[in-house]
């Protein structure tokens, strides 16, 4: 099933791209959480038309693009954003997140595909290289804060970022280790459950034994 993403979804697209997705992923959570529409006709073509009026904004020349990628380096964007007190955010800064904040603040037009950013999920600051035309390209400062706060010292955004990683190594380790206590009780209940002596080949008759040297015997006393 076609659809358009009405927000950027991690490991699916950007907002605005148009997307194949299986039906049921699409009716259970794209559309009711409503990140993404049918992909109707018309609504292709008003992508193409929007995309077009997009691009008479971006830099046609080489000459242009240096201007614009000055005017990057030049630049820092705050993003205010909430944030836990480990500095992991509830949610992400995304590529088009930024090439929103271009047009809106700074009247610069940037394809956020030419922006060389993983979504940023805590806070800190950042270096976004973007590519604003073939071979030039620019570097966007980015801060990402917690919500009306300052953004802390860097020592204790590296601290906070190494406690988090350490819990969540921790965390794997513990559900690692159950998994394997699960798995070693299974195992004990299922040879508790097996029956003694199950599996094990009958043994045949000795034919060396008592029953074979007394019919010898009486045969030779016969004799």
């Amino acid at each position: 099933m076609d659809v358009v993403l009405r927000a950027d979804v991690e490991k699916l697209g950007l907002r605005g791209d148009v997307v194949s997705v299986a039906r049921g992923y699409a009716r259970n959570y794209l559309l009711p959480r409503g990140l993404a529409e049918p992909a109707t006709p018309g609504l292709v073509r008003e992508l193409a038309r929007r995309e077009a009026e997009r691009a008479r904004h971006e830099a046609k020349t080489a000459d242009e693009a240096r201007a614009i990628a000055a005017r990057l380096d030049a630049l820092e964007l705050r993003f205010d954003a909430n944030a836990g007190p480990t500095g992991s955010l509830f949610g992400s800064v995304t590529a088009t997140n930024l090439a929103d904040r271009l047009w809106e603040r700074e009247r610069i037009r940037i394809d956020r595909r030419r922006i060389a950013l993983e979504p940023i999920k805590r806070v800190g600051r950042y270096v976004v290289p973007v590519e604003v035309f073939a071979g030039v390209t620019g570097e966007l400062r980015v801060v990402v804060a917690p919500e009306g706060q300052e953004l802390p010292p860097e020592e204790e955004l590296e601290a906070a970022a190494a406690a988090e990683a350490e819990a969540t190594a921790a965390a794997e380790a513990a559900a690692a280790a159950g998994r394997e206590r699960a798995a070693a009780a299974v195992e004990a209940a299922a040879a508790i459950a097996e029956p003694d002596g199950a599996g094990a080949a009958e043994e045949p008759p000795d034919a060396d034994g008592p029953g074979a040297d007394g019919g010898g015997s009486a045969t030779g006393d016969q004799a």
